[in-house]
């Protein structure tokens, strides 16, 4: 394919891993994210006070050699280390190690530094919703959701969770039918600081029996301050679903008490809390194929509701997606 211009909306890791495989193939590639900044769900919080939270994916593993061979490239840029982490299983209150020791990464100095690693030197437009792109000829106009024109684009690639997606492909009807079958579970994740040490032996935890199912010590992984204490909790997709509409300060009391409960940590009450639903977390049955392109218009969708709900499914979504497109005559 002749190598137009190539619009992409959405700044986490699909979307950005698309756009880095295109911009280094010589690509002009505009991404338009209608946040604040970079990551998607590897997005970190900060504070007003530097306080920092990873209140989306807390770490990630490795099993393809492809992806391996990236995660060694971002240890050596000094962008991901491994997390050498005591993780428990609680039941009830009874804690048991982890069964099978898992090899796990986080970037550094917040997961979200992945994607700043990836999108260094590409020209990203934050706080930009994207409306539906629109047939402009044999190419595709891009306008924001008051109507401004943003641009116009050989090919689209869309990297937003499934349900936006299908919003966002009016003008293809065939991949609106695949993308509409994705569901997404949601999830609700409560950030908290404590300035004093809460005590529990362990780093991070799967829960059973309860409302939450991780907790994480985030001030305990490497490159983040050590204080305040922080811990990062994330609930249930069944428990979000019924709770999806609550108040975030309810929702916050809530799972602090469900924390207490599983760790035995007492009354200790947090210097800081708040609570960001996640309304399209997890995708229980994910699409079978890591990509979807129709390779006719020109437009298509990656991301981790493609092939798998991981951090390297959604790495090699994008990368795949990419490839695909730079084989198009």
């Amino acid at each position: 394919m002749e190598k137009g211009a190539v619009c992409i909306i959405g700044a986490g890791i699909s979307g950005l891993t698309c756009a880095r495989n295109l911009a280094d193939r010589g690509y002009p590639v505009t991404v338009f994210e209608k946040s604040r900044g970079v990551g998607g769900r590897m997005s970190t919080r900060r504070t007003d006070d530097g306080t920092l939270f990873d209140h989306g994916a807390p770490y990630f593993t490795v099993q393809g050699e492809r992806f391996r061979s990236q995660v060694e490239r971002w240890i050596d840029d000094g962008v991901v280390v491994p997390w050498e982490v005591n993780i428990v299983e609680l039941y009830q209150g009874r804690a048991d190690k982890e069964g099978r020791p898992v090899e796990r990464f986080v970037a550094v100095p917040g997961m979200n530094g992945i994607c700043h690693s990836l999108a260094q030197g590409l020209d990203v437009r934050f706080n930009t919703t994207v409306a539906p792109p629109e047939r402009d000829g044999d190419g595709w106009l891009i306008r924001d959701q008051d109507g401004g024109e943003l641009g116009r684009f050989q090919a689209v690639l869309i990297s937003a969770p499934a349900p936006q997606t299908t919003a966002l492909l009016k003008a293809a009807p065939l991949l609106v039918k695949r993308a509409e079958r994705v569901r997404m579970a949601p999830s609700w994740a409560v950030m908290a600081a404590f300035q004093e040490p809460l005590g529990p032996a362990y780093d991070a935890a799967f829960i059973h029996q309860s409302p939450l199912t991780w907790i994480a010590k985030n001030s305990g992984k490497p490159g983040r301050p050590t204080s305040p204490e922080t811990w990062v909790l994330q609930a249930t997709p069944a428990w979000t679903a019924e709770q999806i509409e609550k108040e975030p300060s309810r929702v916050t009391r809530r799972l602090l008490e469900a924390f207490r409960e599983a760790t035995g940590c007492g009354s200790a009450e947090p210097s800081f809390s708040t609570a960001h639903l996640w309304r399209y977390a997890v995708p229980p049955e994910p699409h079978p194929g890591p990509f979807m392109l129709d390779e006719k218009l020109r437009i298509g969708a990656c991301g981790d509701w493609c092939g798998g709900p991981r951090v390297e499914g959604a790495f090699l979504s994008g990368a795949l997606l990419a490839e695909r497109l730079c084989e198009l005559a």
